[in-house]
């Protein structure tokens, strides 16, 4: 008995060697992940263009070639970073994405300074360290390693860390390359975030390949009023107008519906579950009313995949302390189903608000972007790799329910794959909010998962 529990703690251990980088591999990601955390480069207060100069260090230093390296940008603090691994030339490039730009973050607001890089508890802590920077550090950290090993590609595989992908508008990287450098990031396909593995209660559930995604449409709700003398009061007041409105909006919910990525999502989630939502599950994956409120209300994240959603992110209002405000205003973000349209939703918000004194203005362009194609050598290069590491985990296509700079890729003929292989507890989704995590197990296993799935797909 003892030799034979001494044999199988040795066969488990090797097994979860093989889901490992080496020491070194993990060391040198490490490394880079934390160089790229302590960097700020917020959208508003900070800059992408250290991000970028520090890539290109670690990549020169590595021995690449700095005529296949590329930094710029629309504005000397928002520079990219493109780099290309050359192969055999046999099959198009492929496309490896992540941004370098994060949310906001306030020190007074975490329970320590997130930017930061720390180490506790089996997390890494920091701003970015789920979104994007993870990413970021393994697509370096993983191309200096298949030049290490000298590695020959059938075709090239190109890096492009983006700036301000969460800010987007005049100095989003991505749509600066498409239009200024789309030679130097053209490729067969792309691999981005907006796909993740699924945890629930510490079993891992699914690992998600993003196949589409919402869009995101942001509108200024506004109520402009003469003011007066705050000791002569009226009903006619822009504040309580607008705190109507905003109150009427938190309790409506746009109708649920499922479309065919998420009725593929729910029907594979319904043979994952094995709790009472998986009956539902099922039926809401063949388009029932009642399971979908019944799922939607089960998980944010759930309710999210269902429907369009509309909340308030930002408010001002008022001028002085003692006056009538004048002004109230309030910022509210939607992330929009791809198959409903900005008009729709600008009718909808009208109609939920029933104000007149209320203005709804959309800010900004938006609009849907195309699904990508279910591609079989993707998806199956995903699922046998998938099941090699994580034994019995099945792939799941999915349509993300924030959005990212694979719309752009999309909409410009470049499939593209929300794949990572970072898994996070489906409940305790931390990006863009108070004390940012990713496990350290976690970043690991994404960061060999990533090296497998990329070599393979470049073969």
């Amino acid at each position: 008995m003892l030799r034979f529990a001494l044999v199988t703690t040795l066969a488990a251990g090797c097994l979860a060697a093989q889901n490992m980088p080496p020491e070194a591999e993990k060391q040198l990601a490490r490394d880079i992940y934390k160089q790229f955390v302590e960097i700020k480069s917020a959208y508003t207060t900070g800059a992408t263009t250290p991000v970028a100069e520090a890539a290109a260090g670690r990549l020169k230093a590595a021995g690449f070639p700095a005529s296949d390296i590329f930094i710029g940008g629309p504005v000397p603090t928002k520079f990219n970073l493109v780099v290309r691994y050359h192969g055999a030339g046999t099959r198009k490039p492929l496309l490896l994405l992540a941004h370098t730009d994060v949310v906001e973050a306030k020190r007074e607001d975490w329970s320590m300074d997130p930017f930061q890089f720390n180490e506790r508890d089996g997390y890494f802590y920091g701003r970015g360290t789920g979104d994007d920077k993870a990413q970021a550090a393994v697509w370096i950290a993983n191309l200096i390693r298949y030049k290490r090993e000298g590695f020959r590609p059938s075709r090239d595989i190109v890096v492009a860390l983006t700036a301000d992908e969460e800010g987007g508008g005049p100095y989003s990287g991505i749509q600066w390359l498409l239009k200024n450098h789309r030679d130097k990031i053209d490729a067969e396909f792309a691999l981005n975030e907006g796909g993740w593995g699924e945890m629930a209660h510490g079993r891992k559930i699914a690992n998600d390949v993003q196949v589409s995604e919402k869009y995101v449409v942001n509108f200024r709700l506004e109520v402009r009023n003469k003011g007066g003398h705050s000791s002569l009061p009226v009903p006619d007041n822009a504040i309580y107008h607008l705190a109507g409105a905003l109150d009427r909006l938190s309790k409506f919910g746009f109708p649920l519906k499922t479309n065919e990525v998420t009725a593929t999502y729910f029907a594979a989630m319904a043979k994952i579950e094995t709790g009472p939502a998986k009956a539902d599950l099922a039926l809401a994956a063949q388009g029932s009313k009642p399971a979908m409120e019944r799922v939607a209300a089960a998980s944010p994240a759930w309710n999210a995949t269902l429907r369009t959603t509309c909340v308030a992110t930002q408010l001002e209002g008022g001028h002085a302390i003692n006056a009538l405000p004048q002004l109230a205003a309030a910022n509210v973000n939607c992330r929009v189903l791809p198959e409903d349209s900005v008009e729709y939703v600008e009718r909808t918000l009208n109609q939920v608000i029933a104000d007149p004194q209320v203005g709804v203005q959309v800010l900004g362009e938006a609009s849907a972007g195309p699904a990508s194609p279910m591609r079989s050598d993707l998806l199956l290069a995903v699922s046998r790799l998938t099941d090699t590491i994580w034994s019995g985990v099945p792939t799941v296509p999915i349509m993300v329910m924030g959005a990212t700079d694979g719309k752009y890729l999309r909409a410009a003929g470049i499939p593209t794959y929300g794949v990572q292989g970072f898994f996070f507890d489906r409940d305790d989704i931390r990006f863009h909010g108070r004390d940012e995590r990713m496990g350290v197990t976690a970043f690991y296993e994404g960061q060999q998962f990533l090296y497998e799935l990329v070599k393979s797909l470049a073969k």
